[in-house]
């Protein structure tokens, strides 16, 4: 079709719109759903968190904890022998443990209920059976004791003595306790659907209590938002800092060589070389150490981290939980992290980690997070993404409910003005929390992108990150005689929405948004309307505003230097590709 055919049309539906007073609400907030018994919220779940932290000063300092706090889950496990993790994989195997089969054993409600920390549901749908499944799932999954026969029985390669060895269950009288869970977890990709067998330590349902500071998180809503954001592209090497379960590592193996896991505590690492040999994952090299002290002069081409990043004041009578909190504070952990990864990427290599940072002093938190790119002695592309905020008493309240404090109570109140003093303190106004993704630039860094997306994001977003860094190359060096010069195509996620007053031709607003990714959407007019409609891969983008130029009846060279920003941003964010 001739380019002025074909802009036609697209300008044809694209008059130029009135504005309206009324305008719809689009998008909104949205969680991802994390694993049984982990507590997420926007996707973000309580994290492991080492006992030694590297300051912004690069100094190391232990955070002691305060003496009579409990260990409940404090012993090291026994080094996993690989036979008997060949035989516990065959006996979960032969029982049918796996997410679909738990499912239709107890069903959907009881199935969510779990994931709520309420066990009765699944306990009364399963009261009646004793088959293999059942007895699994009571013991690993529920955290419930089981006869010891009936252990035996479903245990019948391992035993109940090779449970005992691999620290995953002991003998208490005629039944067999869990040590630990062990809880199946689905993960699909481009490569394809996979299930983990995952161990980490009894959560708060079986324990019947609060978590211990030590406490060995399994599989959460953080844990699950960081592995979707994984670039899926191939690499020789990856760094997993702060390691805990080995979730990360687990699903960085499926593209990478070799992983590096490392972490402060023993007994995370324990449970990532179990769950690693439990599930047929080798090339994971588990080190301790904390953040960057066990792989000093390596290179990564990746690096992976859900760090300790809850914000918690340091003062006598708040509890320091391991799994969340680095002992450091505001966010001096994320500062120090995002400064100093630069040293351990190798050329082009990428740092994926969620983090959060404090708005304070009328300083934005975002423009706190670009000064600390800035800190770094290695150039970095950045890219972050702040998808939530709080203000301090919505963000005290939570991280004290997740501690298990009940609202109403005078320790609750306690801890809030601890939180507030400790925010007043800085005189912090917002927390946001988000993603940040690092790439060690070869010369000066050509990528400075700090956003704030907060639409519900249904899709795994590791595909679209290395489309978007693709796409941002190719772009950088383009001058816009060469970008007019490309033909592009609207990408098959891409829907356009027009929204008119009642008995009025033109709309009044033209908007298109985006299936897959971000799920963003731009207000166009309808001159970029007209353009992307005409995108079929056919023609370059000069002859497209040409035309529409000429059908708008304005100048040429004014409308192409107002659209070809715009056409970049269109493509850097994948509602356009290139032919």
């Amino acid at each position: 079709m001739p380019s002025r055919a074909r802009a036609s049309r697209a300008a044809a539906r694209g008059r130029r719109p009135r504005r309206s007073p009324r305008r719809g609400a689009h998008g909104g907030r949205g969680a991802l759903r994390g694993a049984w018994g982990t507590r997420s919220w926007v996707g973000f779940a309580p994290v492991r968190c080492p006992d030694r932290t590297i300051d912004c000063d690069s100094t190391v300092r232990r955070f002691e904890r305060p003496a009579g706090r409990p260990r409940l889950n404090g012993s090291v496990l026994p080094d996993p022998d690989p036979a008997l993790c060949r035989a516990l994989a065959a006996d979960l195997a032969a029982a049918g443990f796996d997410s679909a089969s738990l499912r239709a054993a107890w069903g959907p409600s009881a199935d969510a209920a779990i994931a709520r920390g309420l066990r009765g549901p699944a306990l009364r749908a399963l009261a009646l059976r004793d088959d293999p499944l059942a007895v699994v799932a009571r013991l690993f999954v529920l955290g419930m004791p089981q006869p010891a026969a009936s252990v035996s029985a479903a245990f019948a390669a391992t035993g109940v003595s090779g449970l005992a060895a691999l620290g995953l269950a002991e003998a208490s009288g005629p039944d067999v306790a869990p040590v630990a869970l062990i809880r199946p977890q689905e993960f699909a990709d481009d490569a394809g659907a996979v299930e983990w067998w995952v161990a980490s330590d009894l959560d708060e349902a079986a324990l019947a209590a609060p978590l211990p500071e030590d406490h060995v998180l399994g599989v959460g809503g953080a844990s699950l938002t960081l592995a979707a954001l994984q670039l899926p592209t191939p690499a020789r090497s990856v760094l997993d800092i702060g390691t805990g379960c080995g979730i990360q590592s687990l699903r960085a193996r499926r593209f990478a060589e070799r992983v590096v896991a490392t972490d402060v505590s023993e007994r995370a690492l324990r449970f990532t070389r179990l769950n690693a040999r439990l599930n047929g994952v080798d090339a994971i090299d588990v080190r301790a150490g904390s953040l960057f002290e066990p792989v000093e002069g390596e290179e990564f081409d990746r690096v992976v981290s859900n760090p300790p990043f809850v914000i918690t004041p340091r003062v006598d009578g708040v509890p320091a939980y391991e799994y969340r909190d680095g002992g450091m504070v505001g966010d001096d952990l994320v500062a120090g992290f995002v400064s100093r990864v630069g040293g351990v990427l190798a050329s082009g290599g990428v740092a994926q980690l969620l983090g959060n940072w404090e708005t304070r002093g009328g300083v934005d938190g975002l423009e706190r997070v670009r000064s600390w790119v800035a800190a770094s002695p290695v150039p970095l592309d950045a890219w972050v993404v702040e998808r939530e905020s709080l203000d301090p008493l919505e963000y005290a309240e939570l991280w004290i409910r997740d501690g298990g404090t009940l609202p109403g109570t005078p320790a609750f109140a306690r801890l809030v003005d601890a939180w507030l003093d400790d925010f007043a303190s800085r005189a912090v106004e917002r927390i946001g929390f988000g993603y940040v993704l690092l790439r060690r630039a070869a010369g000066a860094p050509t990528l400075e992108r700090y956003e704030r997306v907060g639409q519900h994001v249904r899709d795994a977003l590791g595909p679209h990150l290395a489309a978007a860094l693709a796409a941002h190359d190719r772009l950088a060096p383009l001058s816009d005689d060469d970008l007019a010069a490309a033909a592009l195509v609207v990408a098959g996620d891409v829907t356009e929405a027009r929204h008119h007053l009642p008995g009025v031709e033109d709309p009044t607003i033209i908007e298109l948004r985006q299936g897959g990714g971000f799920a963003r959407s731009f207000e166009v007019d309808p001159g970029l309307a007209a353009l992307v409609g005409a995108c079929d891969g056919d023609l370059p983008v000069g002859a497209l505003v040409a035309a529409i130029a000429d059908l708008l009846e304005v100048d040429a060279a004014a409308l192409r230097a107002d659209l070809l920003p715009r056409v970049r941003e269109l493509v850097f964010t994948g509602f356009l590709r290139f032919a």
